[in-house]
């Protein structure tokens, strides 16, 4: 199935207690470049964020944001600082005794000295943390594939129905080509019978100047090829994987036929229906700028 460039996608759970959420976004762009937005202290886990983004999309401009929130096992530890808080009730004993004061030694007292307590962060296992937060962006990157996945069909629904329209346009120039080269001879022969009036009029030599013109006009060639590109734009929207660059360029030979047709059909009722065709051929062109 076809894919858009753009869409949104959101992953959300609870690892070792620590809830992690990731939301991706994306717009068009030729390559893929993506952005990771995550606290500056899982950094580390930024490589393997862009490999997993990489696995699964193959252009576009994505933002990822992650957020992490504490661990309800607590990410850090409160210990009291035996020697520093040993020092100052000595301190504090020493100052009792030596000026007779009242003992009012306690523990709030005791807090508030500098050090006395020591505050460590636990030291996590990087890795599980970086498989924890990857294991989230599969969900998110899950979400944003169907919703990719339901714009793209959208978007090859209106490219096949255009190039229903350009099938139908060029079956109209194919059947009006005989008739060019039909009003050609008759307009050839009025002119003849114009010029020469009472003499006879050289057959033949209509009939080589008509046939010398229907070479010149003649655009089987071009129609054949642009019903080959359009079953060819057909089995790529209709296969798997990434399209958009193929269809891109498959695009530029579908411009170059009807350039050609324009250029050789000398006629203006022709020439109206090749601008019809590049229309509609504009319109696919800027639909699969949106394609993956």
């Amino acid at each position: 199935m076809v894919k858009s460039m753009t869409g949104y996608g959101r992953g959300e759970a609870v690892k070792r207690g620590r809830p992690i959420t990731v939301e991706l976004r994306s717009v068009n762009n030729r390559y893929l470049d993506c952005t990771v937005k995550l606290p500056r202290i899982y950094v580390f886990a930024e490589d393997a964020i862009k490999a997993l983004v990489q696995k699964h999309i193959s252009r576009g401009k994505v933002d990822v944001f992650v957020t992490i929130g504490p661990s309800a096992q607590g990410d850090t530890v409160i210990s009291v600082n035996r020697p520093v808080a040993d020092g100052y009730y000595k301190a504090l004993c020493d100052l009792r005794d030596a000026y007779g004061l009242r003992d009012d030694i306690s523990v709030s007292l005791l807090s508030r000295f500098q050090d006395v307590f020591l505050v460590e962060k636990n030291q996590e296992d990087l890795e599980a943390v970086c498989t924890d937060i990857c294991s989230v962006l599969e969900l998110a990157l899950q979400d944003f594939d169907g919703m990719r996945t339901r714009e793209g069909e959208k978007l090859r629904q209106d490219i096949l129905g255009r190039a229903a329209s350009i099938s139908e346009l060029t079956g109209t120039v194919e059947a009006r080509a005989p008739g060019i080269v039909a009003d050609y001879r008759a307009r050839l022969e009025g002119k003849m019978a114009e010029v020469l009036q009472n003499t006879q009029i050289d057959e033949s030599r209509i009939l080589t100047e008509a046939a010398i013109y229907a070479d010149k006009v003649a655009v089987d060639e071009e129609t054949v090829r642009l019903r080959s590109h359009l079953s060819q734009l057909e089995l790529m929207l209709n296969g798997d994987g990434p399209v958009g660059r193929k269809l891109d360029f498959l695009i530029q030979e579908f411009n170059r036929e009807a350039n050609t047709i324009g250029s050789k059909c000398n006629d203006v009722q022709t020439a109206r229906i090749v601008v019809d065709i590049k229309a509609e051929i504009e319109k696919i062109r800027e639909q699969i700028q949106n394609l993956e």
